[in-house]
Protein backbone atom coordinates (compact mmCIF):
# COMPACT_ATOMS: atom_id res chain seq x y z
CA UNK A 1 0.00 0.00 0.00
CA UNK A 2 1.92 2.80 -1.39
CA UNK A 3 -0.06 5.41 1.75
CA UNK A 4 1.69 3.26 4.22
CA UNK A 5 5.67 1.60 4.45
CA UNK A 6 7.90 0.77 6.82
CA UNK A 7 11.74 0.73 6.17
CA UNK A 8 14.49 -0.60 8.77
CA UNK A 9 17.36 2.05 8.21
CA UNK A 10 20.25 0.08 10.54
CA UNK A 11 20.53 -2.33 12.54
CA UNK A 12 22.41 -2.49 16.11
CA UNK A 13 25.92 -4.83 15.66
CA UNK A 14 24.85 -4.79 19.88
CA UNK A 15 21.82 -6.41 20.29
CA UNK A 16 18.48 -6.69 18.05
CA UNK A 17 17.42 -3.13 18.06
CA UNK A 18 17.19 -1.65 14.74
CA UNK A 19 16.27 2.41 13.42
CA UNK A 20 13.33 2.22 11.60
CA UNK A 21 10.99 4.69 9.43
CA UNK A 22 7.15 4.81 9.68
CA UNK A 23 5.64 6.35 6.62
CA UNK A 24 1.44 7.17 7.08
CA UNK A 25 -0.83 9.58 5.13
CA UNK A 26 -0.11 11.88 7.42
CA UNK A 27 3.18 12.10 7.92
CA UNK A 28 6.65 10.00 8.92
CA UNK A 29 7.61 8.57 12.09
CA UNK A 30 11.40 7.05 13.50
CA UNK A 31 11.49 4.58 15.07
CA UNK A 32 11.71 3.35 17.99
CA UNK A 33 9.38 5.47 19.08
CA UNK A 34 7.24 6.46 22.06
CA UNK A 35 3.40 6.65 21.40
CA UNK A 36 1.83 9.45 23.44
CA UNK A 37 -1.71 8.05 25.00
CA UNK A 38 -4.56 10.60 23.96
CA UNK A 39 -7.23 8.16 25.83
CA UNK A 40 -10.31 10.50 24.69
CA UNK A 41 -8.75 11.98 21.82
CA UNK A 42 -6.86 14.47 24.46
CA UNK A 43 -3.72 14.30 26.04
CA UNK A 44 -4.68 14.98 29.16
CA UNK A 45 -3.80 18.95 30.23
CA UNK A 46 -1.50 19.39 27.03
CA UNK A 47 -2.58 21.07 23.60
CA UNK A 48 -1.85 19.30 20.23
CA UNK A 49 0.32 22.44 19.44
CA UNK A 50 2.30 21.84 22.99
CA UNK A 51 2.72 18.21 21.77
CA UNK A 52 4.35 18.88 18.43
CA UNK A 53 6.16 21.56 19.53
CA UNK A 54 8.23 18.94 22.03
CA UNK A 55 8.63 16.44 19.05
CA UNK A 56 5.63 14.35 19.63
CA UNK A 57 5.73 12.20 16.20
CA UNK A 58 2.15 9.89 17.00
CA UNK A 59 -0.16 9.72 19.47
CA UNK A 60 -2.54 6.62 20.47
CA UNK A 61 -6.67 7.25 21.04
CA UNK A 62 -8.95 4.77 22.92
CA UNK A 63 -11.64 3.09 21.07
CA UNK A 64 -13.73 1.93 23.94
CA UNK A 65 -14.27 5.21 25.53
CA UNK A 66 -14.89 7.08 22.33
CA UNK A 67 -17.28 4.41 21.58
CA UNK A 68 -19.04 5.57 24.67
CA UNK A 69 -18.42 9.31 24.43
CA UNK A 70 -19.10 10.76 21.84
CA UNK A 71 -19.60 8.18 19.87
CA UNK A 72 -18.21 7.16 16.21
CA UNK A 73 -21.14 8.30 14.31
CA UNK A 74 -20.12 11.78 15.71
CA UNK A 75 -17.04 11.51 14.97
CA UNK A 76 -16.91 10.16 11.36
CA UNK A 77 -19.58 12.89 10.86
CA UNK A 78 -16.88 15.54 11.84
CA UNK A 79 -14.18 14.55 9.51
CA UNK A 80 -12.79 11.64 11.18
CA UNK A 81 -10.51 11.46 14.61
CA UNK A 82 -7.61 13.60 12.97
CA UNK A 83 -10.03 16.80 12.41
CA UNK A 84 -11.93 16.15 15.46
CA UNK A 85 -9.00 16.14 17.66
CA UNK A 86 -7.29 18.28 15.10
CA UNK A 87 -3.62 16.11 15.54
CA UNK A 88 -2.60 16.51 12.24
CA UNK A 89 0.44 13.67 12.49
CA UNK A 90 0.31 9.90 12.36
CA UNK A 91 -2.48 8.14 14.69
CA UNK A 92 -3.31 4.96 16.20
CA UNK A 93 -6.76 3.52 17.87
CA UNK A 94 -6.65 0.46 20.04
CA UNK A 95 -9.38 -1.88 19.79
CA UNK A 96 -10.95 -1.81 22.97
CA UNK A 97 -9.77 -5.31 24.13
CA UNK A 98 -7.50 -3.94 26.83
CA UNK A 99 -10.83 -2.93 28.23
CA UNK A 100 -11.52 -6.47 29.25
CA UNK A 101 -8.92 -6.51 31.19
CA UNK A 102 -8.56 -3.60 33.04
CA UNK A 103 -12.37 -3.12 33.75
CA UNK A 104 -12.12 -6.73 34.93
CA UNK A 105 -8.90 -8.48 36.22
CA UNK A 106 -7.13 -4.85 36.62
CA UNK A 107 -9.97 -3.87 38.36
CA UNK A 108 -10.54 -6.62 40.51
CA UNK A 109 -7.09 -7.79 41.49
CA UNK A 110 -5.40 -3.73 41.40
CA UNK A 111 -2.90 -4.78 38.93
CA UNK A 112 -1.37 -4.15 35.30
CA UNK A 113 0.13 -6.08 33.03
CA UNK A 114 3.66 -6.71 34.71
CA UNK A 115 2.90 -8.12 38.33
CA UNK A 116 3.87 -6.72 40.96
CA UNK A 117 5.88 -4.10 39.55
CA UNK A 118 3.46 -2.32 37.60
CA UNK A 119 0.51 -2.24 39.52
CA UNK A 120 -2.82 -1.14 38.06
CA UNK A 121 -3.88 2.84 39.00
CA UNK A 122 -7.65 3.13 37.84
CA UNK A 123 -8.67 6.37 40.30
CA UNK A 124 -8.05 8.33 37.97
CA UNK A 125 -10.80 10.32 36.01
CA UNK A 126 -12.71 9.58 38.83
CA UNK A 127 -13.65 6.20 37.03
CA UNK A 128 -12.88 4.36 40.50
CA UNK A 129 -16.07 6.43 42.32
CA UNK A 130 -18.40 6.00 39.22
CA UNK A 131 -17.76 2.32 39.19
CA UNK A 132 -19.18 1.83 42.41
CA UNK A 133 -22.54 3.32 41.19
CA UNK A 134 -22.47 0.65 39.31
CA UNK A 135 -22.89 -2.58 40.66
CA UNK A 136 -23.27 -4.48 37.99
CA UNK A 137 -20.23 -6.79 36.59
CA UNK A 138 -18.41 -4.58 34.47
CA UNK A 139 -17.41 -6.98 31.87
CA UNK A 140 -18.27 -10.98 30.61
CA UNK A 141 -16.46 -12.41 27.93
CA UNK A 142 -17.86 -15.07 25.39
CA UNK A 143 -16.99 -16.28 22.06
CA UNK A 144 -19.18 -13.80 20.22
CA UNK A 145 -17.75 -10.87 21.81
CA UNK A 146 -17.42 -9.00 25.36
CA UNK A 147 -20.60 -7.28 27.57
CA UNK A 148 -18.88 -4.15 28.75
CA UNK A 149 -21.20 -2.19 31.82
CA UNK A 150 -20.37 1.53 30.84
CA UNK A 151 -18.98 3.13 33.98
CA UNK A 152 -20.37 6.27 32.91
CA UNK A 153 -23.69 5.70 33.39
CA UNK A 154 -23.87 1.53 33.60
CA UNK A 155 -25.66 1.14 30.54
CA UNK A 156 -24.90 -1.99 28.54
CA UNK A 157 -22.97 -2.58 25.55
CA UNK A 158 -21.83 -5.37 23.51
CA UNK A 159 -17.93 -5.34 21.62
CA UNK A 160 -17.65 -8.17 18.71
CA UNK A 161 -14.23 -7.98 16.90
CA UNK A 162 -16.71 -7.10 14.06
CA UNK A 163 -17.93 -3.79 16.11
CA UNK A 164 -14.13 -2.76 17.06
CA UNK A 165 -13.14 -2.97 13.29
CA UNK A 166 -16.33 -0.76 12.45
CA UNK A 167 -15.93 1.77 15.18
CA UNK A 168 -12.38 1.93 14.40
CA UNK A 169 -13.17 2.59 10.98
CA UNK A 170 -15.14 5.25 11.69
CA UNK A 171 -13.27 6.97 14.16
CA UNK A 172 -9.99 6.93 11.19
CA UNK A 173 -7.05 6.14 12.74
CA UNK A 174 -3.68 5.83 10.35
CA UNK A 175 -3.14 2.68 12.35
CA UNK A 176 -5.99 0.25 14.07
CA UNK A 177 -5.67 -3.25 15.87
CA UNK A 178 -7.40 -6.53 16.20
CA UNK A 179 -10.02 -7.30 18.79
CA UNK A 180 -8.14 -9.68 21.55
CA UNK A 181 -8.48 -10.57 25.17
CA UNK A 182 -5.78 -9.37 27.26
CA UNK A 183 -5.29 -11.94 30.07
CA UNK A 184 -3.86 -11.10 33.62
CA UNK A 185 -0.83 -11.38 35.34
CA UNK A 186 -2.41 -14.17 37.63
CA UNK A 187 -4.63 -15.85 34.79
CA UNK A 188 -3.55 -19.87 34.95
CA UNK A 189 -2.34 -21.63 31.71
CA UNK A 190 -5.61 -23.29 30.96
CA UNK A 191 -7.42 -19.85 30.91
CA UNK A 192 -4.52 -18.02 29.25
CA UNK A 193 -4.63 -20.58 26.64
CA UNK A 194 -8.51 -20.35 26.36
CA UNK A 195 -8.54 -17.03 25.75
CA UNK A 196 -5.50 -17.31 23.42
CA UNK A 197 -7.39 -19.44 21.24
CA UNK A 198 -10.29 -17.16 21.38
CA UNK A 199 -7.84 -14.34 20.60
CA UNK A 200 -7.17 -15.96 17.71
CA UNK A 201 -10.72 -16.83 16.20
CA UNK A 202 -11.42 -13.16 17.07
CA UNK A 203 -8.20 -12.12 14.66
CA UNK A 204 -9.86 -14.01 11.46
CA UNK A 205 -13.20 -12.20 11.66
CA UNK A 206 -11.06 -8.78 12.50
CA UNK A 207 -9.52 -9.42 9.01
CA UNK A 208 -12.51 -10.22 7.30
CA UNK A 209 -14.34 -7.35 8.77
CA UNK A 210 -11.51 -5.25 7.65
CA UNK A 211 -11.46 -6.45 4.69
CA UNK A 212 -15.26 -5.74 3.87
CA UNK A 213 -15.11 -1.82 5.32
CA UNK A 214 -11.94 -1.41 3.31
CA UNK A 215 -13.46 -1.95 0.11
CA UNK A 216 -16.30 0.79 0.85
CA UNK A 217 -14.01 3.50 2.25
CA UNK A 218 -11.93 6.01 1.12
CA UNK A 219 -10.25 6.17 4.86
CA UNK A 220 -6.87 4.78 4.53
CA UNK A 221 -5.74 2.31 7.15
CA UNK A 222 -3.65 -0.45 7.82
CA UNK A 223 -4.28 -3.13 10.88
CA UNK A 224 -1.97 -4.55 13.58
CA UNK A 225 -2.47 -7.85 14.42
CA UNK A 226 -1.62 -8.63 18.65
CA UNK A 227 0.24 -11.79 20.16
CA UNK A 228 -1.12 -13.35 22.92
CA UNK A 229 -0.16 -16.23 25.46
CA UNK A 230 0.89 -14.69 28.58
CA UNK A 231 3.60 -15.88 30.61
CA UNK A 232 3.92 -19.08 29.09
CA UNK A 233 6.57 -19.59 26.44
CA UNK A 234 4.40 -22.35 24.03
CA UNK A 235 1.77 -20.25 24.04
CA UNK A 236 3.43 -17.15 23.07
CA UNK A 237 5.43 -18.88 20.48
CA UNK A 238 1.96 -20.77 18.95
CA UNK A 239 0.41 -17.15 19.06
CA UNK A 240 3.28 -15.75 17.48
CA UNK A 241 3.51 -18.02 14.70
CA UNK A 242 -0.21 -17.85 14.21
CA UNK A 243 -0.86 -14.31 13.90
CA UNK A 244 2.21 -14.05 11.91
CA UNK A 245 0.82 -16.65 9.29
CA UNK A 246 -1.56 -13.42 8.24
CA UNK A 247 -0.44 -10.42 6.45
CA UNK A 248 -0.70 -7.64 8.78
CA UNK A 249 0.71 -4.27 8.47
CA UNK A 250 2.40 -4.69 11.94
CA UNK A 251 2.32 -6.36 15.15
CA UNK A 252 1.14 -6.36 18.50
CA UNK A 253 2.44 -7.84 21.44
CA UNK A 254 -0.15 -7.99 23.89
CA UNK A 255 -1.20 -9.22 27.11
CA UNK A 256 0.42 -9.96 30.51
CA UNK A 257 3.58 -10.19 30.55
CA UNK A 258 4.48 -11.78 33.72
CA UNK A 259 5.22 -11.22 36.99
CA UNK A 260 8.28 -9.51 36.74
CA UNK A 261 11.19 -7.70 34.38
CA UNK A 262 12.55 -10.63 33.61
CA UNK A 263 9.17 -12.70 32.66
CA UNK A 264 8.71 -9.73 30.29
CA UNK A 265 12.54 -9.80 28.59
CA UNK A 266 11.90 -13.46 28.39
CA UNK A 267 8.29 -13.22 26.40
CA UNK A 268 9.93 -11.02 24.31
CA UNK A 269 12.94 -13.33 23.16
CA UNK A 270 10.09 -16.28 22.56
CA UNK A 271 8.05 -13.79 20.53
CA UNK A 272 10.17 -11.66 18.26
CA UNK A 273 11.79 -14.41 16.41
CA UNK A 274 8.53 -15.66 15.05
CA UNK A 275 7.47 -11.89 13.64
CA UNK A 276 8.58 -10.98 10.32
CA UNK A 277 11.55 -8.99 10.60
CA UNK A 278 10.99 -6.37 8.34
CA UNK A 279 7.62 -5.70 9.70
CA UNK A 280 6.72 -3.00 12.96
CA UNK A 281 6.68 -4.23 16.37
CA UNK A 282 4.19 -2.35 19.27
CA UNK A 283 4.85 -3.11 23.05
CA UNK A 284 1.77 -2.66 24.01
CA UNK A 285 1.26 -0.68 27.57
CA UNK A 286 4.54 -0.37 28.68
CA UNK A 287 6.68 3.02 29.16
CA UNK A 288 9.27 2.76 31.43
CA UNK A 289 12.39 4.08 30.30
CA UNK A 290 14.11 0.94 31.65
CA UNK A 291 11.53 -1.23 30.47
CA UNK A 292 11.59 0.03 27.00
CA UNK A 293 15.38 0.12 26.28
CA UNK A 294 15.47 -3.46 27.43
CA UNK A 295 12.74 -3.90 24.89
CA UNK A 296 14.14 -1.93 22.24
CA UNK A 297 17.49 -4.17 22.87
CA UNK A 298 15.31 -7.05 21.63
CA UNK A 299 13.61 -5.31 18.54
CA UNK A 300 10.76 -3.66 19.26
CA UNK A 301 9.59 -0.76 17.70
CA UNK A 302 6.50 0.90 19.23
CA UNK A 303 5.54 1.90 22.47
CA UNK A 304 2.58 3.39 24.41
CA UNK A 305 1.40 3.67 28.06
CA UNK A 306 -0.27 6.52 30.03
CA UNK A 307 2.66 6.38 32.52
CA UNK A 308 4.75 9.12 32.36
CA UNK A 309 1.45 11.56 32.41
CA UNK A 310 -0.73 9.70 34.99
CA UNK A 311 2.10 9.97 36.99
CA UNK A 312 3.13 13.82 36.49
CA UNK A 313 -0.83 14.58 37.34
CA UNK A 314 0.07 13.32 40.80
CA UNK A 315 3.54 15.23 41.26
CA UNK A 316 5.78 12.90 40.23
CA UNK A 317 8.23 14.20 37.66
CA UNK A 318 11.24 11.64 35.94
CA UNK A 319 14.58 12.91 36.19
CA UNK A 320 16.53 9.85 34.81
CA UNK A 321 15.74 5.92 33.11
CA UNK A 322 15.88 4.58 37.21
CA UNK A 323 14.96 7.62 38.61
CA UNK A 324 11.77 9.83 39.51
CA UNK A 325 10.97 12.60 42.32
CA UNK A 326 7.80 13.13 44.07
CA UNK A 327 7.88 17.13 44.44
CA UNK A 328 5.36 17.27 47.07
CA UNK A 329 7.81 16.16 49.65
CA UNK A 330 8.58 18.65 52.51
CA UNK A 331 12.50 18.78 51.19
CA UNK A 332 11.15 20.36 47.86
CA UNK A 333 9.48 23.68 49.48
CA UNK A 334 12.24 25.89 49.11
CA UNK A 335 14.66 24.34 46.70
CA UNK A 336 16.05 26.80 43.98
CA UNK A 337 16.91 24.21 41.54
CA UNK A 338 14.50 23.38 38.07
CA UNK A 339 13.65 19.80 37.98
CA UNK A 340 16.42 18.69 36.21
CA UNK A 341 19.50 20.65 34.90
CA UNK A 342 20.09 20.21 31.79
CA UNK A 343 16.44 19.68 30.41
CA UNK A 344 15.97 22.35 27.78
CA UNK A 345 11.71 22.10 28.35
CA UNK A 346 9.59 24.58 29.44
CA UNK A 347 9.03 23.41 32.56
CA UNK A 348 13.01 23.32 33.52
CA UNK A 349 13.55 26.66 31.85
CA UNK A 350 11.65 28.55 33.67
CA UNK A 351 10.43 27.01 37.03
CA UNK A 352 12.17 25.80 40.37
CA UNK A 353 11.39 22.54 42.13
CA UNK A 354 9.78 24.87 45.40
CA UNK A 355 7.22 26.72 42.91
CA UNK A 356 6.34 23.07 41.25
CA UNK A 357 5.90 21.71 45.17
CA UNK A 358 3.73 25.21 46.14
CA UNK A 359 1.72 24.75 43.02
CA UNK A 360 0.63 20.88 43.70
CA UNK A 361 0.09 22.30 47.34
CA UNK A 362 -2.15 24.64 46.25
CA UNK A 363 -3.82 22.09 43.67
CA UNK A 364 -3.41 24.48 41.03
CA UNK A 365 -3.91 23.28 37.73
CA UNK A 366 -0.94 24.64 35.92
CA UNK A 367 1.21 21.95 38.49
CA UNK A 368 0.09 19.31 36.48
CA UNK A 369 0.16 20.72 32.66
CA UNK A 370 3.95 21.59 33.57
CA UNK A 371 4.61 18.68 35.14
CA UNK A 372 2.80 16.42 31.72
CA UNK A 373 5.22 18.77 29.84
CA UNK A 374 8.25 17.90 31.17
CA UNK A 375 7.92 14.35 31.38
CA UNK A 376 6.69 13.57 27.45
CA UNK A 377 9.69 16.43 27.18
CA UNK A 378 12.10 13.43 29.28
CA UNK A 379 10.12 10.59 27.12
CA UNK A 380 10.74 11.86 23.73
CA UNK A 381 14.56 12.84 24.27
CA UNK A 382 14.45 9.81 25.69
CA UNK A 383 13.14 7.75 22.34
CA UNK A 384 15.70 10.44 20.58
CA UNK A 385 18.78 9.36 22.59
CA UNK A 386 18.13 5.61 21.78
CA UNK A 387 17.57 6.50 18.03
CA UNK A 388 20.99 8.13 18.07
CA UNK A 389 23.15 5.05 20.36
CA UNK A 390 21.74 2.43 17.70
CA UNK A 391 22.83 4.60 14.85
CA UNK A 392 26.70 5.13 16.69
CA UNK A 393 26.47 1.19 17.50
CA UNK A 394 26.18 1.81 20.89
CA UNK A 395 22.86 0.10 21.98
Amino acid sequence: MEDFGFRILKKSPRSQARLGLLKTPHGRVRTPAFVVVATQATVKTLSPKELKEIGVQIVLANTYHLYLRPGPEIVAKLGGLHRFMNWPAPLMTDSGGFQIFSLKEGLEQGIGKIFPEEKASIKNDNIKEQIKKNQSKLVKVTEKGVEFTSYLDGSKHFFMPELSIKIQKQLGADIIFTFDECTSPLAGYDYTKKAMERTHRWTERCIQEFKVKNSKSKVKQVLFGIVQGGEYKDLREESAKFIASYPFFGFGIGGSLGKSKKDMRNILEWTIPHLPERKPRHLLGIGRPEDIREAVKRGIDFFDCVWPTRIARNGTFIISEKETIKITQAKYKKSKAPIMKNCLCYCCQNFTRAYLHYLFRANEILALRLASLHNLTFMINFMAKMRREIKEAKL
